[in-house]
C-alpha cells in the first residue's frame, strides 16, 4: 500500500518509519525546504527527530501533489491550527479512495472545533465515512526507537478502522479500536492543558501529591466537557484519555510538561516559545476548551486556572492557592 503522511514534525516523521516499517511505500511530506533536504542528503530529519537514522527509500518532499499521488492511506499529521490550510491545499489531490487518518491533537482556536470537524469542511462527505484518528500515549522520540508503544485508532467504519489498524500494527506498535470519534479526538487535545498544570506544579517544586491530584481532576474535566459533547465516558479511562494524560504529566519529552516547568519556574509564555522549534498545542488548544466548557455550562477550574497563567497576570502559585480553597465538595465526574 502507498501511504503519505502530511506533516514532517517529529510525530509524522515517527509514523511515516512505523508504516515504512511494516512494508508500506511512504511518502514524507514537509512545508519546510529545510526537512527535505536534511532527509535527502543525510538520511536523517534534524530538524525535529535528530539522532534517528531514516530508510533511503523513503520519500520526502515538500509537494503535496507528489506525495498524495496513488496514496491510499494518507496521514494529516500538521500541527492543529495548520491542519485547515494544509488540508484544503492537499484536498484536490487525494484519491478518491483514500482513508484520511488525522494525528494531530489539538482543537482549532477561531472555531473551537476538532480536526474531524476541521477536515469534515474541507473533504467530500463519502471520504469522511472513512474517516480514522489515531491517538494515545506515544512519544514520537520513543516510537522512532521502536519502544513498545499502545495506542487507539477511532472511526465510526469498522472495516476502515480495522484496515488502519492492520496497517500500523507491529510487534512494537499495537494498535487498538474504538468507535467513539469524538471521545478519541477529545481526549488527545484536552489532555495537553492538564500537562501544562502538570508542568507548572513541577516547576513551582510541588511532589507527588499534587501531581497525583491534578492528573485526577484534570481527568474528571476532561470527561466532563467530553461526555457533554457527545463522548463516550469510557473512552477517558482508556489510551487516548488516561493513558496519554499519564504520558504527558509525568514524561520528560512531553512539550507540555516542559513549558508548564518553566512557566513555575518564573518564565513568560512569550520567552518560551520563542526558544520552541516543536509546538506544544496546549497552549493554543487552553483557550479553544475553556470556550468550549462555558459555552456549554461546563465547570473546569484547571483549564481556567492554566489559561489565567497563560495570559496573565496570575501568578502560579496563585493558581494553585486558588484551585486549593475552592468551596468544598463532594468528588464528582458529572
Amino acid at each position: 500500500m502507498k501511504a503519505a503522511v502530511v506533516g514532517a514534525g517529529s510525530w509524522g516523521t515517527a509514523l511515516a518509519l512505523v508504516l515504512h516499517g511494516n512494508g508500506h511505500a511512504v511518502t514524507l511530506w514537509s512545508h519546510e525546504g529545510e526537512v527535505v533536504d536534511t532527509v535527502r542528503e543525510v538520511g536523517e530529519n534534524r530538524v525535529y527527530l535528530p539522532g534517528v537514522s531514516l530508510p533511503e527509500d523513503l520519500g520526502v518532499t515538500t509537494s503535496l501533489e507528489e506525495a498524495l499521488s496513488g496514496a491510499s492511506l494518507v496521514v494529516s499529521v500538521s500541527p492543529a491550527q495548520f491542519v485547515h490550510d494544509v488540508m484544503g491545499r492537499a484536498a484536490p489531490f487525494l484519491e478518491s479512495h483514500a482513508t484520511v487518518v488525522s494525528a494531530s491533537k489539538g482543537i482549532e482556536i477561531s472555531t473551537r472545533r476538532r480536526m474531524d470537524q476541521v477536515l469534515g469542511a474541507l473533504l467530500p462527505a463519502q471520504m469522511m465515512e472513512r474517516f480514522c484518528v489515531l491517538s494515545g500515549p506515544s512519544f514520537a522520540a520513543e516510537v522512532a526507537r521502536k519502544v513498545p508503544t499502545a495506542v487507539v485508532v477511532a472511526s465510526r467504519s469498522r472495516p476502515d478502522r480495522l484496515q488502519v489498524q492492520k496497517a500500523f500494527s507491529s510487534d512494537r506498535f499495537r494498535v487498538y479500536t474504538n468507535p467513539d470519534v469524538v471521545g478519541v479526538e477529545l481526549a488527545g487535545a484536552l489532555k495537553n492543558v492538564i500537562a501544562l498544570a502538570a508542568g507548572v506544579a513541577a516547576g513551582l517544586g510541588f511532589g507527588h501529591n499534587t501531581l497525583a491530584a491534578l492528573m485526577t481532576r484534570g481527568l474528571a474535566e476532561i470527561t466532563r466537557l467530553g461526555v457533554t459533547l457527545g463522548a463516550e465516558r469510557e473512552t477517558f479511562a482508556g489510551l487516548a484519555g488516561m493513558g496519554d494524560l499519564v504520558l504527558t504529566c509525568t514524561g520528560e519529552l512531553s512539550r507540555n510538561r516542559t513549558v508548564g516547568t518553566r512557566l513555575g519556574k518564573g518564565e513568560g509564555i512569550k520567552e518560551i516559545l520563542a526558544d520552541m522549534r516543536g509546538v506544544a498545542e496546549g497552549v493554543r488548544t487552553a483557550p479553544a476548551v475553556r470556550a468550549l466548557a462555558r459555552e456549554h455550562g461546563v465547570e473546569m477550574p484547571i483549564v481556567e486556572e492554566v489559561n489565567a497563567i497563560l495570559e496573565g497576570p496570575r501568578e502560579p502559585l496563585d493558581a494553585v492557592r486558588s484551585l486549593m480553597l475552592r468551596d468544598p465538595k463532594p468528588e464528582g465526574w458529572s
